[in-house]
C-alpha cells in the first residue's frame, strides 16, 4: 500500500473531517439511546447501501454523520447510505455503528469507524469506541501518537484469537481454529477487534470463511496494520481494495504477523498449502 502524498494543511483538514464525523456519531448515538427504547432502535426500517437490513439506530447515526460532514464535499461510502459521488478525489468511508447488535443489547462494545481514501488509497483512519469516547487515529506513512504494535506471535498454538460467531457454513472451520488456539473471544465488533490486534491486546481476529466484511469494515484496519506491522488479509487471498460496490465481501483476517495470518488461512480453508504473502 503506497501512502497518498498530502501536505500538512490537507492532512489536518482530513483529520478534522473524521473528528467531526466521530463527534456527530457519538452525539447521535447517545441521543438515540436517551430518547428511544431498545426495541424502537432495533426496528428494521429499510435496507442499507450493502443490501442488508438497516436498524433505526444505524440510520439515525448515519444521517447525523452525513449531515455533519456535507460541508467537506467529499464523496461518501457508507454502510447505510451507500455510494454518494460528489466528484471528489477524496472519499469518506464510514461504518457509523459497527457492532450494532451489541449496541442494541446494551453491550458496550461498538464503534464508529471512518477513513478518508484519496483516489483509491487509504490516507487517514479513525475508530471511536462509542461507549467511552476513546479514539484511535492513524495517518498513512506517518508516525502516530498511539502505541501501534503487535504481540509478534507467529503460531496459532498458544494464540488468543477473536472470531466471529460460528454459522452453519463456518462451524467446522471455526472449530479447527478454536481447537488449536489458547483462547477464543467473540466480541462481535470487527473494527474494535482489529484495533486490539494492532495494539498488542490480542494476537489475531478472523472471519472463518463467512464472507461478511465489506470495505467499510476493513479499510481502517489496513492503516492500523501498516502502522503496527500487522497483516490484513482475506481467507481466500483476494486483494482488499477500494470499491464502491458494498455487495463485495471478504472473509477478513487481521493477524500479528504474516506467519500467523498464513496459518489461520491454512486452518480455516483446511488447505495445507494455503499461504499468505510475506509483507
Amino acid at each position: 500500500m503506497v501512502p497518498p502524498v498530502l501536505d500538512l494543511e490537507m492532512v489536518e483538514t482530513v483529520e478534522a473531517v473524521l473528528l467531526v464525523a466521530a463527534e456527530a456519531a457519538t452525539a447521535s448515538f447517545e441521543m438515540a439511546r436517551r430518547t428511544h427504547r431498545r426495541e424502537e432502535l432495533a426496528e428494521i426500517i429499510g435496507l442499507g447501501g450493502d443490501g442488508t437490513p438497516t436498524s433505526r439506530l444505524d440510520q439515525l447515526v448515519d444521517e447525523a454523520v452525513l449531515a455533519a460532514t456535507e460541508h467537506a464535499r467529499m464523496n461518501v461510502l457508507s454502510e447505510e447510505a451507500g455510494w454518494v459521488d460528489r466528484g471528489s478525489a477524496f472519499t469518506l468511508v464510514v461504518d457509523p455503528v459497527d457492532g450494532t447488535a451489541n449496541a442494541l443489547a446494551g453491550v458496550p462494545i461498538c464503534t464508529f469507524s471512518g477513513a478518508v481514501v484519496v483516489d483509491d488509497q487509504p490516507a487517514v483512519a479513525l475508530t471511536r469506541w462509542l461507549d467511552t469516547g476513546r479514539d484511535w487515529l492513524v495517518r498513512a506513512g506517518a508516525p502516530s501518537d498511539e502505541a501501534w504494535c503487535t504481540t509478534g506471535r507467529t503460531a496459532l498454538d498458544g494464540a488468543a484469537v477473536s472470531l466471529l460467531r460460528p454459522q452453519a457454513t463456518t462451524r467446522a472451520a471455526w472449530s479447527r481454529v478454536a481447537d488449536q488456539a489458547a483462547r477464543i473471544r467473540i466480541l462481535s465488533c470487527s473494527t474494535f477487534e482489529a484495533v486490539l490486534v494492532c495494539t498488542a491486546a490480542t494476537d489475531a481476529f478472523a472471519d472463518p470463511g463467512g464472507e461478511v466484511h465489506r470495505y467499510v469494515d476493513l479499510v481502517a484496519a489496513q492503516l492500523y496494520a501498516a502502522a503496527a506491522g500487522a497483516v490484513v488479509d482475506d481467507v481466500l487471498g483476494r486483494p482488499i481494495d477500494f470499491d464502491t460496490d458494498l455487495t463485495r465481501r471478504w472473509s477478513g483476517i487481521v493477524a500479528a504477523t504474516p506467519e500467523l495470518a498464513s496459518e489461520l488461512r491454512r486452518v480455516i480453508t483446511d488447505d495445507a498449502e494455503a499461504q499468505v504473502p510475506i509483507a
